[in-house]
């Protein structure tokens, strides 16, 4: 008996261990991410934005850009259309529509969104509870790591988060899992930091002809 007590107490200090230097790469990885993007004043990139849920698939494309303080513009290509905010207000902008639907940053409740922080205000360890590294799915690229995280503001709408982190400490993905088995993912690509942007290319001017809707949901998709 005093033998298999030894054992069970061993095997339950190696696996202390073992958390306790999981969580110590959790950190390590949090950290550095928070480093590096607290760091820029503007970061650009070609971003591929996928969804499937509720019977439905999307494949979509186009360049971001993130200017501090909260300024963010999504220029899609495929098919064309522009999600743009100044930090207080958000335009949705779709030309097949001849009409653009504004809100204020406030009224929000969009994937895109959270981005508009991630310069200058990343704080992973605050942002997502549960933040661990993913046993899956693996990481697209080698030298990659994935965190797995719920983000406290979306609990109620989001399963999980998962962030594809390479060796520079770089977001190559963002993937969502909501409640309803929906999934969203950004990938990026051709990232560029601290590039030059002016505070106009974070607004929006309506081309002729084009409407302005106020709106307390901007929709986008």
């Amino acid at each position: 008996m005093r033998k298999i007590l030894l054992a069970a107490f061993a095997s339950l200090f190696v696996m202390g261990q073992c958390a306790s230097a999981t969580d110590d790469a959790v950190k390590k990885i949090a950290n550095a991410v928070d480093a590096r993007y607290n760091s820029l004043k503007s970061f650009k990139a070609d971003f591929v934005e996928t969804y499937s849920g509720n019977g439905v698939s999307r494949n979509e494309s186009g360049t971001l850009a993130l200017k501090r303080p909260g300024k963010m513009r999504w220029d899609y290509t495929q098919p064309a259309k522009l999600f743009i905010s100044d930090g207080k207000t958000a335009v949705f902008y779709n030309p097949a529509e001849h009409q653009a639907r504004k809100t204020s940053v406030k009224n929000l409740d969009d994937f895109r969104s959270p981005l508009r922080y991630l310069l200058g205000k990343t704080k992973l360890e605050k942002e997502f509870d549960h933040l661990s590294i993913a046993d899956a799915p693996s990481p697209k690229a080698a030298g990659n790591v994935v965190l797995s995280g719920v983000p406290k503001s979306m609990a109620d709408r989001v399963n999980r988060v998962l962030l594809e982190i390479n060796a520079q400490s770089q977001i190559q993905s963002i993937t969502i899992e909501e409640a309803d088995g929906a999934v969203t993912e950004f990938s990026f690509s051709h990232i560029v930091e601290n590039v030059p942007l002016a505070d106009s290319d974070f607004k929006f001017t309506p081309p002729p002809g084009v409407e302005m809707v106020e709106t307390n949901e901007l929709g986008g998709d």
